[in-house]
């Protein structure tokens, strides 16, 4: 049920199921648990997501983005360790929190002008982060609005990036004995149960404009900066 209004919500948002997803695995199972399972859902789910929209994918922007996100995936899941990376999340809760200023509240239809080449070190930093923290949020959908991709496009080219990244981050941890067979259960479901909340949200996506995809993508990135920056909240009391 998590999963399905997960990826229900995240295809009307362009991304942000991870947040949905990530409390439910953490509650229902250990914290160890969360990036394997994770990692294999997102995977399942955004197979699905490709495979759907496929002719939306914007391959100029791929090409740039693979290249540095396989090697910082692999780098990031090699580094996963216990290493407090507090005041990490805490600037990307800003920068995402900040979306909102720059966009003019989704009015806007970009804050600054992104470069297809952008992607290769944009997507190393992502997929780094990815690996070594667990999800860092939408914190590329400002980059993608700002290259011009909104609505199918968007998802589609997005999907399609992540994918790569949690195929990467997936074998990494299967490597490295992270990966175990009830895991890899527990993200088929969530896989599993992507595929309806994708189908809906495509058929409602339909429906939306351009101009309301932005404003609910750019609401979507502030809401998960907010709530990063809650979860983070010791970090202020202690300064």
């Amino acid at each position: 049920m998590a999963s399905f209004i997960a990826w229900f919500l995240s295809s009307l948002a362009g991304g942000g199921s991870p947040f949905i997803i990530i409390p439910m695995v953490n509650f229902l199972l250990a914290a160890p648990a969360v990036p394997p399972v994770v990692t294999t859902g997102m995977l399942f789910g955004n197979l699905q997501r490709t495979l759907q929209l496929w002719q939306d994918i914007d391959w100029e922007l791929t090409l740039w983005y693979l290249p540095g996100s396989v090697l910082g995936a692999i780098l990031g899941a090699f580094a996963f360790t216990r290493t407090p990376l507090q005041w990490l999340q805490v600037l990307l809760g800003l920068f995402l929190v900040s979306s909102i200023f720059t966009f003019g509240f989704g009015d806007k239809e970009q804050s600054f002008k992104v470069q297809s080449w952008f992607f290769l070190p944009a997507g190393f930093v992502y997929a780094f982060l990815s690996g070594l923290i667990g999800s860092i949020g939408p914190v590329l959908n400002p980059f993608y609005l700002n290259y011009g991709l909104v609505k199918e496009k968007m998802i589609a080219t997005k999907s399609a990036h992540v994918l790569v990244v949690h195929i990467t981050k997936m074998i990494t941890y299967g490597a490295l004995g992270a990966l175990t067979l009830p895991y890899l259960g527990y993200g088929l479901v969530i896989g599993i149960a992507a595929a309806p909340g994708n189908w809906v949200g495509m058929l409602v996506l339909q429906k939306m404009s351009d101009e309301q995809f932005r404003k609910f993508a750019i609401a979507l990135v502030t809401i998960s900066g907010i709530f990063i920056l809650w979860e983070q909240r010791n970090f202020f009391v202690f300064w």
